[in-house]
């Protein structure tokens, strides 16, 4: 199977079909393994009957024990080698599973490591759960066809060829009666692709609502939202689950059919090998072979249909899968330049903002996600005409930006493992840094509250921590990164006032002669910016200090009075109320 680190290819991307047949070329040799076992252990299957007559013709009939045991040894014998090469070829597709299933899981996880903050903005997380879960293990399950599906054209060749002699009438009824059965059941394939398809579509979408509505259900009950969420959750399940009977009901067919058609092929078969034994046409051992055949036959005609559902299946998650990583990360324009040697300004023209090196400023707008537009524009995840320095921002070499500028989500994924991991990532920090970190993001008591401190274990996404001391233990992260520029969402939005204050001023004074850019409308933090940009639709409406805002523009006065006065129907995460308005007197808040 594939290693587990070793590089899983370049996959074929035209189309759902050829990044079948390329990962059945990643092991050709094994596949063809297993397609060689599977021919031998299905023609020995068809070999039986051959045997079981001559046992008859040749033994019982004539009364010759002999030649009867003789026989009947060789039946013996072909079963029980039988019996060991389906034990190898079962192996052998099993590897050949699953070495497809870790392919694409690498090629996957890789891939939307590639695209990094592209991702969320060019697919959903509905899309991707569905693709990592249920379409990988679709894909590695049809593979196995490779073997059964090669042995059964095989067979079916070697069951009309060995016919041919006992009967024409009965090796043209073999050969025209499969092809007809194929007829039979290709259309419902095509069908199922189609429903298969639509199905795969819904699931993602609401798959994507499920992680939606988990993430954001306390808001949406502080809202008052829920059962408006929960309504339109309920129709979208009703849809998935509409969508599933019809896929179920095509592949019912299909299976009914595969079942069923081989059946009636075998009776159809047997009444006319009957009719011939009692005309006289053939002897009671071809009679016996004839019916044998057919039997035998019933298993490849079963793999006939099975292959169709897998591979109509199959194609459909490919498809998914190819679009999935035909997804392009954000590139670098050709005529790429340097970026500035030192500090310089960040400028989007789009909203006005200037971000001056060696200040923190605080973006503060009453819509968080119009600052938060602002943000993406000044770290590149977003088009823009956003200078830095006299170099348009989308000018410059990628890996030089994330280098340098470093945007941090109050939401930036936190990955299982121990505390001293989570914050460090693929740096290394020695231990008075780390603390130095630790205490600026006021995470002291989190740090001492876990058992094994640094080292204690933290589930995915923090789990078992509360919301602020998830947003703290992001901060950690991002101080240790020590970007030249940290441009940082809501970074105390769930802390409780005083422990807000003490963040506050601990940040200024850490990253004291380096660029920060806070987005808030907590007076706690803008009290300790060195300019404020007030944000109205998106734009700079003003520019100041805190306190000259507070005195100059009533809009501001009134964001920052109402972000002061605290919630009636909800509690801060970490305790604590909200504390005074900083820098706001009553002269100036009536």
């Amino acid at each position: 199977m594939t290693d587990t680190y070793a590089d899983p290819g370049t996959p074929d991307r035209r189309g759902g079909w050829r990044f079948l047949w390329w990962l059945v070329t990643r092991q050709a040799r094994r596949s063809l393994t297993g397609a060689v076992v599977s021919v031998v252990w299905m023609g020995l299957t068809a070999l039986t009957p051959y045997l079981l007559s001559r046992a008859i013709d040749d033994g019982l009939t004539p009364g010759d024990g002999p030649a009867l045991a003789g026989w009947t040894a060789a039946v013996l014998a072909a079963g029980t080698f039988n019996a060991g090469l389906g034990v190898v070829r079962h192996r052998t597709m099993t590897k050949v599973r699953m070495d497809a299933n870790f392919r694409t899981v690498k090629l996957v996880v890789e891939h939307a490591a590639r695209l990094g903050a592209a991702l969320s903005r060019q697919t959903g997380t509905g899309e991707i759960v569905t693709v990592g879960v249920s379409d990988v293990n679709t894909i590695s399950n049809s593979l196995t066809v490779v073997g059964p599906g090669l042995a059964a054209v095989v067979t079916y060749a070697v069951v009309a060829a060995l016919l041919l002699p006992v009967s024409v009438q009965l090796s043209a009824v073999i050969l025209l009666g499969v092809p007809l059965i194929a007829v039979l059941v290709g259309p419902l394939t095509v069908r199922l692709q189609g429903t298969e398809t639509g199905y795969r579509e819904r699931q993602a979408v609401l798959t994507a609502r499920i992680g939606d509505l988990a993430g954001g259900l306390r808001v949406l009950n502080g809202l008052g939202g829920k059962g408006l969420f929960a309504d339109a959750f309920r129709r979208d399940s009703r849809a998935l689950r509409e969508q599933g009977y019809r896929v179920g009901a095509v592949t019912s067919w299909i299976q009914a059919l595969g079942m069923g058609l081989p059946s009636v092929f075998l009776a159809a078969v047997t009444w006319l090998a009957a009719r011939l034994a009692a005309q006289g046409e053939i002897t009671i051992g071809q009679l016996v072979s004839a019916y044998g055949y057919v039997a035998v036959l019933v298993l490849p005609v079963y793999f006939f249909i099975e292959c169709g559902y897998e591979l109509s299946r199959a194609v459909v998650a490919a498809r998914r899968v190819v679009r999935f990583l035909s997804l392009e990360p954000a590139a670098s324009r050709p005529d790429a330049r340097d970026a500035p040697e030192s500090p310089a300004v960040l400028h989007d023209p789009e909203s006005g903002v200037r971000v001056v090196p060696g200040r923190l400023t605080v973006l503060a707008g009453a819509r968080p996600e119009q600052s938060a537009a602002v943000v993406d524009r000044l770290g590149r995840y977003a088009d823009s005409d956003v200078t830095w320095g006299d170099v348009r921002l989308d000018r410059v070499a990628l890996s030089r930006v994330r280098e340098r500028v470093l945007v941090a989500d109050n939401e930036a994924a936190l990955f299982a493992g121990t505390l001293r991991e989570m914050v460090e990532g693929r740096r290394e920090s020695d231990e008075e840094t780390l603390a130095r970190a630790v205490r600026t993001a006021a995470a002291d008591d989190i740090v001492l509250g876990l058992p094994g401190g640094l080292d204690a274990a933290v589930d995915a996404q923090g789990r078992s921590l509360s919301g602020g001391q998830r947003q703290r233990v992001r901060l950690v992260r991002a101080l240790l990164a020590d970007p030249e520029v940290l441009l940082a969402l809501e970074p105390t939005s769930a802390l409780d006032a005083h422990t807000e204050a003490t963040v506050a001023a601990r940040l200024r004074a850490a990253r004291s002669g380096r660029t920060t850019v806070v987005t808030s409308t907590s007076p706690l933090v803008l009290d300790h910016a060195d300019t404020v940009f007030f944000l109205v639709d998106g734009k700079a409406a003003a520019t100041g200090t805190h306190r000259e805002l507070l005195r100059a523009e009533p809009g501001y006065r009134s964001l920052v009075a109402r972000d002061a006065e605290p919630d009636e129907d909800t509690e801060p995460d970490d305790g604590g109320d909200a504390g005074p308005v900083a820098g706001v007197d009553e002269e100036v808040v009536p």
